[in-house]
């Protein structure tokens, strides 16, 4: 750790792990429950168990990028963060919202609207949430005197992702018209300046891991973004299709759509030739995996598996069924949690005592039984999806009598998703089984000193 108050950054990371563990036990509860009767069902019934997962998978994730920003900015400017107790009152701020909401939605306190189901007082509190931290890290990155683009991709991203959560603070009467807004918060986000983010995240980690040239970085980051605004933005009109919006939107979502994938196949050739070009020289191999892993599975799961089902002839099929489980598992794990768990990686020696900077046994396993579990996740929600389709509507059996018949698949799934839960509670005992550290080097070192260091030895 070059700076001291980079180490607000494990206080983020801790509560990310624990809110990554509670949204995967209750995405086990809500997945256990195609499986037959429900014990559980006037407790906790499906719409709770599957609200609470998506709206945990949110919060951990923003958790997660705050973090690694905390992390990665005054590295990044060379400067201590701006103002360390600011952090902290973030931080306690959006852990009392995060823990309220989800014990509001136990109450069936929410607005019902997907993964913004958070009441207007919570939003409100995220509002301020996301001003303290963006003009936290922009006093920083102003007093130190240097901005690299890499944290201007980063803050681009940032600090568009909290412009675009306003339309969310919004209700409309008409439903037509909230769904039509509501995606102009959620797509944007993660198929648009989320990716910005995770590019950010990406070229910082690629720079100090393998040496790449930080020019040749940073001009593969201006092709993403501009690919990612190209595509991204338009590329909204994709979830337009069925929601009573005017019949031009289905030939633009088709064909912006179709190019969405092609920012997802820039980012990992590009982290594929960063590699190329320097080598594993770097002690950090863990983070190393889950930065590339990062950048090879968001081209699968966010760019083929939605190009998969995105066009309006196949989608008027598909929309609402495991297909969309699908691709949005896949899509979410490989760009979004990988990223802050290559992140976290790649911090925690620095944070913690006694840790190995080449990564934990625990911690490699973690990474493949992931790996291996999503992907088999992924294929169980496309097996059963398309047994859905054709059962429900080209053969038009109900949904329940359709959803018997697939039932097979939903053992499939809850075998692998316990596979990925038992990858995830291993790189959460990983994380907290070392004490927290804080120590600061002597010296901070030159941009690739350390890196040439490992390679001469």
């Amino acid at each position: 750790m070059r700076y001291r108050s980079q180490s607000v950054a494990y206080w983020y990371f801790a509560l990310a792990m624990i809110l990554f563990g509670l949204q995967l036990v209750f995405g086990l509860l809500s997945a256990a429950k195609y499986l037959g009767p429900d014990p559980l069902l006037n407790v906790l019934p499906f719409d709770v168990t599957k609200t609470i997962h998506t709206n945990l998978l949110i919060v951990w994730v923003l958790t997660g990028f705050m973090g690694a920003t905390y992390w990665m900015v005054p590295d990044e400017s060379r400067t201590e963060l701006y103002s360390t107790k600011l952090a902290y009152i973030q931080l306690i701020l959006f852990a009392l919202m995060g823990v309220t909401a989800i014990i509001g939605y136990l109450f069936r306190y929410g607005t019902g609207n997907k993964l913004l189901e958070q009441p207007l007082p919570h939003k409100l509190v995220i509002v301020v949430c996301m001003l303290i931290f963006l003009y936290n890290i922009g006093m920083t990155i102003r007093q130190s005197g240097r901005f690299t683009a890499t944290e201007g991709v980063l803050l681009g991203g940032l600090g568009l992702a909290a412009i675009l959560y306003l339309p969310a603070l919004i209700e409309y009467e008409n439903y037509t018209i909230s769904i039509f807004y509501r995606w102009w918060t959620i797509h944007l986000w993660v198929e648009g300046v989320w990716e910005m983010i995770q590019a950010g995240f990406l070229a910082y980690l690629l720079i100090r891991l393998s040496g790449a040239d930080r020019e040749v970085m940073e001009k593969w980051l201006y092709v993403i973004v501009g690919l990612v605004f190209i595509a991204g933005i338009l590329g909204t009109a994709h979830h337009y299709y069925w929601v009573g919006v005017p019949g031009y939107w289905l030939p633009i979502g088709g064909l912006f759509s179709a190019l969405e994938p092609v920012a997802l196949v820039g980012m990992a050739i590009y982290a594929y030739s960063a590699i190329r070009r320097s080598g594993l020289a770097h002690p950090n191999k863990l983070a190393l995996h889950w930065a590339v892993g990062s950048a090879v599975f968001t081209m699968f799961g966010a760019g083929l598996l939605g190009l998969a089902h995105t066009f309006p002839s196949i989608n008027k099929w598909t929309h609402g069924t495991m297909i969309t489980a699908m691709h949005g598992h896949a899509a979410f794990y490989g760009a979004y949690a990988m990223i802050v768990l290559a992140m976290i990686s790649f911090a925690l020696p620095s944070l913690t005592r006694g840790r190995n900077e080449e990564g934990t046994s625990l911690g490699y396993w973690s990474f493949w039984l992931q790996l291996a579990g999503m992907f088999g996740m992924t294929l169980s929600f496309a097996t059963a999806g398309i047994g859905q389709v054709y059962l429900e509507r080209v053969l038009g059996l109900g949904y329940l009598d359709a959803q018997l018949r697939i039932q097979v698949h939903f053992v499939m799934l809850v075998i692998c998703a316990s596979i990925f839960a038992v990858g995830v509670a291993m790189y959460i005992i990983d994380f907290f089984r070392y004490a927290p550290s804080f120590e600061v080097s002597r010296e901070p070192e030159p941009e690739g000193q350390r890196l040439a260091t490992a390679s001469r030895a």
